[in-house]
């Protein structure tokens, strides 16, 4: 071909070579396959196998190709015969890649190139917001994991949860703006940064809009939980609290949340007290405490009020600690707020151990009196474990649990409970239990409660 001729030659436009496939269905499929190779190795190559043909599908191959397939059920077409069919019909010059991309209408890449696209499209995103939160600890907290990816380092959990958020969301900048934005408003307007409580539902709706944005079972509640966890850190807390969360695993969360300043649970959150002063933040006295003190009355004490104390203590430097409300009602009927009671109701709740936490700092000795079953001892145990100042159990000998016994049989596979108890100064009233296998109630012994001074210290 003469170069006059190159040089005046038209090459017909992608549109009508993509028009022409498309009349006929076997070249769907032979184009899809290509794509799907396209995909995988970045270029316009490999084999498609075409099976099952039709008369029909048999001669639109044999027309464009220019070779027979009379009587085949299957093909294989390589891209370079492909290739060669195009450039010996009137569509020579037309890339193959142009051709794919104008027969599907959208942008044919391999998975390195979407990679690196994905890649660009996130870190402008990231860049976008930490640029919108300058200066403060979102934006921080966004270019301290953008440096972590970028030098193949491990950032944080709720990082790595954004992008998992975000590739669910289809990748789109809609989405992934407003996932970065909502991380910065948690971040910059976590309570606990101004020293302050707020409920959960309150701080919800300020941040999105919605006071059930961050309930349980939500997206973006598990996005706050992970940034208040990474906030937080581990450097934030002592070797104690470590080993207490450890000990009551299910007021870990609780313990995280109210360390950033949100009360998730405050309604169902209290403790019981009597003969407890305390003073908040401020250095003053809690007037309400006073007034019960001075009354010997019992108090229902919610977690956000204990949250607001700096510190508290008991008249005597000593507290008895009950288990059973019954117990706790008869003694603080009797001493009248002379000696200090609380009543843990059972399992600790985060509102008790954060009154324990204050009560240590003051020096404060501890005696605890709990139910002779396999729960109870462990919750002493436990207690004990928790509490870093002095701590005697109290009326919880082999000879308090035989007086107190019931006939309740306690089963197997809560008798194997026992074996987590590792006291020396339970071990005769765990044996004891493993030998009688009947649970013992603080209830059945109450007047063995009404003399503290007689408390045993072990």
């Amino acid at each position: 071909m003469s170069e006059k001729w190159k040089n005046r030659r038209t090459d017909p436009p992608v549109s009508e070579c993509a028009a022409y496939l498309k009349s006929a269905p076997v070249f769907d499929r032979l184009l899809q396959g290509f794509r799907e190779k396209y995909a995988s190795y970045g270029s316009f190559t490999g084999t498609v196998v075409l099976r099952g043909l039709t008369e029909a599908d048999r001669e639109a191959l044999e027309g464009f190709f220019g070779k027979s397939y009379h009587g085949q059920k299957s093909a294989s077409v390589c891209a370079g015969r492909f290739r060669k069919a195009l450039e010996e019909s009137r569509f020579r010059g037309i890339d193959p890649k142009e051709l794919l991309e104008a027969y599907f209408r959208e942008p044919v890449a391999g998975k390195k190139e979407l990679r690196e696209e994905r890649e660009r499209l996130w870190r402008q995103l990231a860049e976008e917001t930490a640029a919108e939160f300058d200066g403060t600890s979102a934006g921080g907290w966004i270019r301290t994991n953008m440096e972590e990816e970028a030098e193949g380092g491990q950032p944080g959990p709720a990082w790595l949860y954004l992008r998992k958020r975000y590739r669910e969301a289809g990748e789109t900048a809609r989405e992934g703006k407003r996932l970065f934005r909502l991380a910065g408003k948690i971040l910059n307007n976590l309570p606990g940064q101004q020293g302050r409580t707020e409920y959960l539902a309150v701080f919800a709706a300020v941040a999105t809009g919605n006071p059930h944005a961050f309930d349980d079972g939500r997206k973006d509640g598990q996005l706050l939980g992970l940034l208040i966890r990474e906030w937080a850190g581990p450097e934030g807390k002592s070797p104690k609290e470590a080993g207490g969360m450890s000990l009551f695993p299910a007021l870990k969360r609780q313990r995280e949340y109210l360390a950033a300043g949100i009360l998730r649970d405050d309604i169902s959150n209290y403790v019981m007290a009597c003969g407890i002063r305390a003073w908040k933040r401020d250095g003053s006295s809690h007037q309400g405490m006073d007034g019960f003190c001075r009354e010997g009355d019992m108090v229902q004490i919610p977690l956000a009020v204990i949250a607001g104390w700096s510190r508290a203590d008991c008249p005597r430097g000593r507290i008895f600690i009950v288990e059973n409300p019954s117990v706790y009602a008869m003694l603080c009927g009797k001493w009248k707020g002379k000696e200090a009671c609380m009543c843990m109701n059972g399992q600790p709740r985060l509102s008790a151990l954060l009154l324990l936490d204050l009560l240590a700092a003051a020096g404060t000795k501890v005696y605890y009196a709990g139910d002779f079953d396999p729960e109870g001892l462990l919750i002493a145990w436990k207690l004990k474990q928790y509490y870093p100042g002095a701590f005697h159990y109290w009326q919880m000998t082999a000879e308090a649990y035989r007086e107190s016994l019931s006939g309740e049989a306690i089963p197997a596979h809560r008798l194997k409970m026992l074996s987590r108890v590792q006291d020396p100064c339970l071990e005769e009233t765990v044996e004891a239990v493993k030998r009688e296998k009947k649970a013992g109630y603080q209830e059945n012994i109450w007047q063995r409660y009404l003399q503290p001074q007689d408390a045993s210290e072990s």
